[in-house]
């Protein structure tokens, strides 16, 4: 955003910000006044942005919301109260700049929220969520693209020259950031498509129910060589693929996961309900009727449990410690490739 520094220049004009009055005798005055409040706002508004994809807590976030509601309110009461320069016309399209941000921290961005809150649940509240940042996110862009017209406007009909510090054009910053975030949000939902379906494995596996394995294990398959497929067309933002290169790492491992850890997974289970069955049969025939081809059967399926648990667990271990390190990959491509794309403050 192209606001007033203290090292802007103007023609024959002393900037002592401390001293201005509601009432301003010139346009230099009144466009400090106001660029004072909305540069303070815009750029908050901005980091609370970022701060909703990054923060894990939704009630911190919210929390800001809060304040930075407060702060916009106090903002458009002190430039309301305040007495124009040269009639009301750029006093009102401040005024409206200030309460279309303080609407989109009412609804949009509430609504954001909301859906964070269970956008983990399915593709479909993720994709909701997403979308909803993205045309927040955009609403702000061009609000703040009208703003700084408007304030251009105003400054070239009183005459008044501005000589800025390359640093304070914050709206190509938030223009640059959204198309970064886009890339990043476009990879996501990519990721997540296929990651829900490893969520779905991990609540059958740990009900024990085979049926559910065998199908979720197949769904995950599926979507990761889709997501395969899909990651060769992603356009990359300015040639980064480190993003892609680790998501497509996260996708051979959960088709790993499905095709070659599943099946051992799921003959334990299935060992298992046998060796329950033969042990429960055992348990209820009186030790003197016991036969020794019952005996024998009983003893022979107690080595077989034995491996299989060892198996079972050994797997177990591998797909955890595998599916740690390509996530951490994967976060810290992510958190990187934000840091780089995303400008400075």
């Amino acid at each position: 955003m192209k606001l007033f520094q203290t090292k802007l220049l103007f023609l024959c004009l002393a900037i002592h910000i401390g001293a201005f009055a509601q009432v301003f005798k010139t346009p230099t005055d009144y466009l400090n006044f106001v660029g004072k409040e909305q540069k303070t706002i815009t750029r908050s508004m901005w980091n609370y942005t970022k701060a909703i994809a990054h923060s894990k807590s939704d009630r911190t976030v919210d929390a800001k919301r809060r304040v930075l509601v407060k702060s916009v309110e106090r903002a458009i009461a002190k430039i309301s109260r305040a007495q124009g320069y040269d009639g009301d016309d750029y006093k009102n399209k401040v005024l409206e700049h200030l309460t279309f941000n303080l609407n989109l921290l009412k609804q949009d961005y509430a609504k954001i929220i909301d859906l964070k809150e269970v956008s983990e649940q399915s593709y479909d509240f993720m994709e909701a969520y997403m979308l909803a940042q993205e045309l927040a996110d955009k609403k702000m862009e061009e609000s703040q693209l009208e703003y700084e017209t408007n304030f251009y406007a105003f400054a070239n009909k009183h005459n008044v020259k501005i000589i800025e510090e390359a640093e304070s054009d914050l709206s190509k910053k938030i223009a640059i950031s959204n198309a970064v975030f886009k890339h990043y949000k476009e990879m996501y939902l990519k990721y997540f498509k296929v990651y829900i379906n490893e969520v779905y494995l991990m609540e059958a596996i740990e009900k024990g129910d085979v049926g559910a394995i065998e199908q979720s294990a197949s769904a995950l398959s599926a979507s990761a060589k889709e997501g395969l497929e899909l990651l060769k067309g992603v356009e990359l933002y300015k040639g980064d693929k480190s993003i892609v290169s680790a998501t497509q790492a996260a996708f051979e491992f959960f088709i790993d996961e499905a095709d070659n850890k599943m099946p051992v997974i799921i003959n334990f289970l299935v060992m298992n309900e046998d060796f329950e069955a033969i042990k429960e049969a055992i348990e209820n025939t009186p030790q003197k009727k016991r036969t020794k081809v019952q005996i024998d059967d009983y003893n022979e399926q107690v080595k077989k449990i034995n491996k299989g648990v060892k198996d079972y667990n050994k797997i177990n271990g591998e797909l955890n410690t595998k599916r740690q390190t390509t996530l951490n990959k994967l976060n810290g491509a992510n958190d990187r490739f934000l840091s780089k794309h995303i400008p400075n403050e």
